[in-house]
């Protein structure tokens, strides 16, 4: 009798799965909750080209930057909700499109050939770098 006892003790129970499950849940939301607030806000995605400032703009307003180089355009930059993201290159690699979105300060989109940077000022920073005593 004994052993079935301690077996039942082992067993994981429905009860137990549900408070799991309820835990999880809580879990998730708050950090939902916390990842909508902390959004950067008043940050802005600034653009050089061959190392001079492009344009400041700020990633709460929506939009599409076409970047003209010699009176062309060489890369379109969208920013929507909150992120910035390389949509067209002329370049050949098109490594600048395949960075994907930004939004956090620090963060950088380089379209070398066509010496295009774009980088993220302004709002939270996306982790600690170092810390120096």
């Amino acid at each position: 009798m004994s052993e079935n006892k301690q077996n039942a003790n082992k067993r994981m129970g429905r009860r137990d799965l549900i408070l799991i499950l309820i835990l999880l849940a809580v879990c998730l939301s708050v950090f939902g909750v916390w990842k909508i607030r902390h959004r950067a806000s008043g940050a802005q995605a600034v653009v050089t080209v061959d190392g001079k400032v492009y344009g400041t703009y700020r990633l709460s307003e929506s939009r599409t930057i076409p970047i003209r180089i010699h009176g062309t355009t060489a890369n379109v930059l969208q920013i929507s909700d909150g992120y910035a993201k390389m949509i067209e290159a002329d370049c050949p690699d098109k490594l600048c499109v395949h960075q994907g979105k930004i939004h956090a300060k620090g963060e950088t989109i380089v379209c070398l050939p066509n010496k295009v940077v774009v980088s993220i000022r302004g709002g939270e920073d996306s982790s600690v770098d170092a810390v120096v005593k």
